[in-house]
């Protein structure tokens, strides 16, 4: 496994989280479609030579998992506002007044950029852009695509509005292998099978050019694609999704060394939430994480023109 580059995803910003706001589950909730999981055992981890050291992708270790229940695409805008419609809830990146956009996905006046991203100049901070407008104040968001600059304590809102939880990093990557074990991809080992694109990432060179082989610049609609055999859509490509642990590089050494762990939760403690599933700007010149085993993270309070969340219900 080789070393780390910058994501394509944003750096963490530092910046002071926005004041916690109390919210309540909804009586009435937002439906969501889900798929239960039953209680397994698995091989969690990195199979193959391919992936980052420095991400913690490795070493393969046994895990256990209690059975849950997860949802079969990412939140979609229209999920996001039906809760801020019923809360008035306000974004972390609301509050802040900007977000961070891809830069050719930008739709703002020269007046609205006001400034690039640490370590990755690709990404602009827009002022205006938000959930509602995810590629600055001259777009709009589409019901059914997956709502993004949600920031992870925006994430954790909605959950707690919905009666539900993001999931635990170990939940997600069964998920995602739907019932397989090792795969690179929830569909097999190679990224394009018979000439089939079967998730939105890169292609064309990045970050300048862009040949939408695969029909989506920017995000797509949640249900694109062939499902996973679990029948999930798009747990990699499109957009990254928050889980619920700190991160660490040293986790799986960790767990790895207690032996079988059940319903691991990462990190004790940390800066950086997980999130996992790669996202449109991932591309194998440069940053191969929309495989299943591939990890990053980003800081609590960050939100990007590339980042979503998918939610889990536990008995």
């Amino acid at each position: 496994m080789t070393e780390p580059p910058v994501c394509c995803g944003a750096s963490p910003v530092d910046r002071a989280a926005s004041p916690t706001v109390q919210l309540t589950p909804s009586p009435t909730l937002v439906s969501h479609d889900e798929v239960e999981i039953a209680g397994a055992v698995f091989a969690m981890g990195n199979h193959f030579p391919d992936g980052f050291w420095g991400d913690g992708e490795g070493p393969v270790h046994e895990v256990e998992l209690s059975p849950y229940a997860i949802d079969v695409t990412a939140v979609t805008v229209a999920q996001y506002g039906a809760f801020v419609d019923a809360t008035g809830y306000q974004t972390e990146a609301e509050g802040f007044g900007d977000s961070m956009v891809f830069h050719l996905l930008v739709q703002a006046g020269e007046d609205d950029l006001i400034g690039y991203a640490g370590g990755a100049p690709w990404w602009r901070f827009v002022r205006g852009a938000s959930w509602r407008h995810p590629y600055g104040p001259e777009s709009t968001a589409v019901p059914d695509h997956p709502v993004t600059h949600v920031s992870h304590n925006d994430a954790l809102a909605y959950c707690t509005w919905a009666g539900r939880s993001l999931p635990t990093e170990a939940e997600w990557e069964y998920a995602a292998r739907g019932g397989h074990a090792g795969r690179r991809f929830p569909w097999g080992d190679a990224l394009e099978q018979d000439g089939k694109h079967w998730a939105n990432v890169w292609q064309g060179d990045f970050p300048v050019q862009n040949s939408e082989a695969d029909g989506f610049v920017g995000t797509a609609p949640v249900r694109s694609y062939e499902p996973n055999d679990f029948g999930l859509f798009q747990m990699v490509g499109n957009v990254w999704e928050w889980c619920a642990d700190w991160f660490s590089p040293e986790t799986y050494r960790r767990d790895q060394a207690r032996g079988r762990v059940t319903d691991p939760t990462g990190a004790d403690q940390g800066d950086r939430r997980v999130i996992r599933g790669g996202s449109y700007l991932c591309h194998h010149s440069y940053c191969t994480r929309y495989r299943v085993a591939a990890r990053s993270a980003n800081s609590p309070e960050s939100a990007t023109g590339n980042t979503g969340f998918r939610t889990v219900r536990r008995a």
